[in-house]
């Protein structure tokens, strides 16, 4: 049996990085495809890797070849601290590289799976959000809501290409997904990044806000058996714990796990303005992928932090990385 061909565009990023090892791992021929190199010093010598903008089709294209089997689309403009300063890069990478992604699938005649967000679903108060639950967003003045309005619009784009053009494509909605290697600008990655280096971890308004952890092995077990299932084609699936959290109890474990000191109190709204709307729950109904994926989240949160700590304190290059929080 030959060896499944596959391109991970954004594959030297957070997910995409784990994403790349699993199938290096398992013995897929793997393209990386992203505008920069793998973070830290190991890299992933033993997948080829094309340098470029998803948003250049030609460029992509070197990737996205006839023989393909499978195209992985993780590449994107993520996190609170660049949505805020990049909105316009936010909408141009998230609808524009997109389509060229689905565009080039489309004539390869690859299966794809999309990477999107639970942003998607804004601030629907009607938890646990199923994938055909409504979206409910903010105004367009808030530049807060232009990362769930473009990973929407790319899942438009999904299913669009799959109606007319017949392409075999599927999206997963990550939930809150955390682990070693991600750039420190995210709840959790943020507070060990700053535990670890002797600085306070930060809550925003006292934490009441709670999440779904979702692991990062568990979120990449998830989208690999979304490319591999043919019940999954033309389908949504939240890819997320059932396990809430809130973002006190997480930033307090954290603490626990590192011996940091007690957190620093953020105001958002005094911080950070009318250009960002928290959200107060986000929570998946995860029955679909239980069901046709046979896929759960199984690592417990204090087991992922665990890890991700352990996995901090022996890279001490990620430890010297700028602290990417929004404030």
């Amino acid at each position: 049996m030959s060896a499944v061909r596959a391109v991970v565009t954004g594959g030297s990023g957070f997910v995409g990085g784990h994403l790349v090892d699993r199938l290096v791992t398992r013995g897929d021929e793997v393209t990386v495809f992203d505008g920069a190199p793998p973070a830290g010093p190991a890299g992933r010598e033993h997948a080829r890797y094309v340098q470029g903008d998803v948003r250049d089709l030609d460029r992509l294209a070197e990737a996205v070849t006839r023989g393909v089997d499978v195209v992985y689309h993780l590449a994107a403009v993520v996190g609170v601290d660049r949505y805020l300063a990049r909105p316009l890069d936010v909408i141009d990478v998230n609808f524009s590289g997109t389509r060229n992604v689905l565009e080039l699938a489309a004539r390869a005649g690859a299966r794809v799976v999309v990477a999107s967000t639970s942003e998607v679903f804004g601030k629907n108060p009607s938890v646990p959000w199923s994938e055909d639950g409504d979206r409910v967003l903010g105004p367009t003045t808030a530049d807060r809501w232009t990362y769930a309005s473009s990973k929407a619009l790319g899942e438009h784009l999904t299913f669009a290409f799959g109606r007319q053009h017949g392409l075999a494509a599927t999206v997963v909605r990550y939930f809150n997904v955390y682990g070693p290697r991600q750039r420190p600008a995210y709840i959790v990655s943020r507070s060990v990044h700053r535990a670890l280096n002797g600085l306070p971890p930060v809550v925003y308004d006292r934490g009441r806000q709670s999440r779904c952890f979702t692991y990062v092995a568990d979120a990449v077990e998830g989208t690999l058996l979304a490319a591999a299932r043919p019940e999954a084609v033309g389908r949504a699936f939240n890819l997320g714990s059932t396990r809430e959290t809130s973002v006190a109890e997480v930033v307090a474990l954290i603490a626990e796990l590192t011996g940091a000191g007690p957190a620093l109190p953020v105001d958002t709204a005094e911080r950070l303005g009318p250009a960002y709307e928290d959200l107060p729950r986000r929570v998946p109904d995860t029955a679909r992928a239980r069901t046709l994926l046979g896929w759960e989240c199984v690592t417990p949160l204090r087991d992922g932090l665990v890890e991700t700590i352990e996995w901090a304190r022996a890279n001490p290059w990620w430890l010297a990385l700028p602290d990417s929080g929004a404030a």
